[in-house]
């Protein structure tokens, strides 16, 4: 099997409580709910995500742990996301072998299994809606501003080779914003030139023009300020490319960042569905 789902979902801290969550962002948790449905009709055997928030210096960690239970309190927003309790089984056999992996290709990649490690919002809040009753095994990872965003390309293939040789189905979510110069105000949209960064990744994407939007990524990343240097999108076309049906789902804004919702299909479970 393979990734039988892959979500570019956004975790702008506005959202983690639904019944705060602003008018102009309901569209993100309406496609989100809708997108929990899917992957709740695929039962996959776990779920891989990569945060912007977890933000290493020098090494890729994957948490491996066999359980994830804590409470958050962001350190980035406490006055937003306070005291949000998770609870989550985790697979530390799949997180053991993408380490195994990774340290074959010869990247600095370290496990984590430690029951006092946190999760950071950027993991928290999508998974609270994508897999909200916390029935399915997480594995987390890391991205790492030490490493470019051709080295993070380079770990995104050494783990689709990992998930391609299983016999299991995964979903892989890549948690974070396109365009993310901050400002103060929630309201605020990215500039008009940075929108137009933004649409023009997304239209090579769903254009299927992988290579253009690998080309792009460097300086759409520096110029538009994509959180994390871009280094979740690096990761995003590591992992899919080709065989992958793009989907569209919704943009919308958070504080001047601006937030994609889009789904990756493989073409055989499309041309299986016909």
């Amino acid at each position: 099997m393979t990734i039988e789902l892959g979500i570019l979902a956004a975790h702008v801290p506005s959202i983690c409580h639904r019944e705060n969550v602003p008018d102009f962002q309901k569209d993100i948790v309406a496609k989100m709910d809708d997108i929990s449905k899917q992957i709740a009709d695929l039962k996959p055997d776990a779920v891989i995500l990569i945060s912007c928030h977890w933000q290493s210096t020098f090494h890729h960690y994957v948490d491996v742990s066999p359980r994830h239970k804590g409470i958050l309190t962001a350190f980035e927003c406490p006055d937003i996301i306070s005291d949000v309790a998770y609870d989550y089984p985790g697979d530390q056999e799949l997180g053991e072998a993408l380490v195994t992996a990774g340290k074959r290709a010869r990247l600095p990649v370290i496990p984590v299994n430690d029951p006092t490690y946190v999760w950071d919002y950027g993991t928290v809040v999508p998974l609270r809606y994508l897999v909200s009753n916390a029935d399915v095994p997480v594995v987390n990872l890391s991205i790492t501003m030490a490493a470019g965003l051709d080295e993070t390309y380079k770990w995104g293939q050494t783990i689709r080779e990992v998930l391609n040789n299983s016999d299991k189905k995964y979903v892989f979510v890549y948690s974070g914003a396109l365009a993310h110069n901050l400002v103060r105000g929630r309201h605020h949209m990215p500039t008009i030139s940075e929108q137009a960064l933004d649409n023009q990744f997304i239209d090579y994407i769903l254009d299927r023009k992988w290579d253009l939007a690998k080309e792009m990524l460097p300086q759409y990343a520096n110029v538009a300020g994509v959180e994390g240097g871009g280094r979740h999108l690096a990761m995003l076309l590591g992992t899919l490319e080709n065989e992958y049906k793009p989907s569209f789902l919704t943009y919308a804004q958070s504080s001047g960042s601006g937030n994609a919702i889009m789904t990756f299909e493989p073409e055989k479970s499309l041309q299986g569905s016909k």
